[in-house]
């Protein structure tokens, strides 16, 4: 892949080489980013990596984690490894589709899953490829959640950004082998509909789903201006590289 730019993240502290037409990783990777609770000295991987702007963005918050990255495309796989090296930080990034794990993957046990899936169901996918592989689903988002939680070990959290009208999809899939569950909403703007649901699930656990309120990202009332109006609890986040408080650490 030789068509790429080089995108800011977390107010230019990392600088991500993407593709020009290809998919490019945004807010929610950062955002995902965030939600995860890793701990110094975890092992971590994220399904679905891409070019790397989760994983990276994970390990410039938090020091001394072992980041595993799986991605299926090759081209993207390679762009996350050369951007790990990039920007100075340690990313394991194996090559394989999560429907069949890499050899070097099975057995693995990890602390925390991350994740990113594919948005959309169907319509017209885009022009390409590598673009239209990241964004539409192949792999049902069931199947992304039974690898993630067959790769978690034991009281280890599944943390996943996905579209809030597909909750439904994630709720039914930890049915039965994730509590504790954790349900934050991302919306726009104060008072309009979530786009986004960030979920925290623990591998095992018992404990009471919990709905947290919105994080709101924009703080004008409506897009009337091409200028950054972030709340300054998204701008810690998507500019600053801040966690965003899921809460559970106080869950039993």
């Amino acid at each position: 892949m030789t068509d790429t730019r080089i995108d800011g993240f977390l107010d230019g502290r990392l600088r991500i080489s993407q593709p020009v037409r290809g998919y490019r990783s945004g807010a929610d990777a950062v955002m995902l980013a965030a939600a995860c609770p890793a701990r110094p000295g975890q092992a971590v991987l994220e399904l679905g990596c891409g070019a790397g702007v989760a994983s990276l963005c994970l390990g410039w918050r938090v020091p001394g984690l072992a980041i595993t990255g799986l991605e299926r495309q090759a081209d993207y796989a390679d762009l996350a490894r050369a951007n790990a090296a990039a920007n100075g930080l340690a990313l394991t990034v194996l090559t394989g589709d999560l429907a069949a794990p890499p050899d070097a993957l099975r057995g693995a046990m990890f602390d925390q899953v991350m994740m990113n899936p594919p948005y959309f169901l169907g319509g017209t996918p885009a022009p390409d490829a590598g673009r239209a592989t990241a964004r539409s689903e192949e792999t049902p988002l069931a199947a992304w959640i039974d690898a993630g939680l067959r790769r978690l070990a034991p009281g280890g959290w599944l943390t996943v950004i996905q579209r809030a009208d597909r909750l439904d999809g994630v709720m039914a899939a930890l049915w039965g082998r994730a509590g504790a569950v954790t349900v934050l909403p991302v919306a726009a703007r104060a008072g309009a509909p979530a786009g986004r649901v960030l979920v925290a699930a623990r591998k095992g656990a018992r404990s009471p789903l919990r709905l947290l309120a919105p994080l709101i990202t924009h703080a004008a009332p409506r897009h009337d201006r091409d200028a950054e109006d972030l709340t300054p609890l998204a701008a810690r986040v998507l500019r600053g590289g801040a966690p965003i408080d899921m809460g559970i650490a106080k869950v039993s």
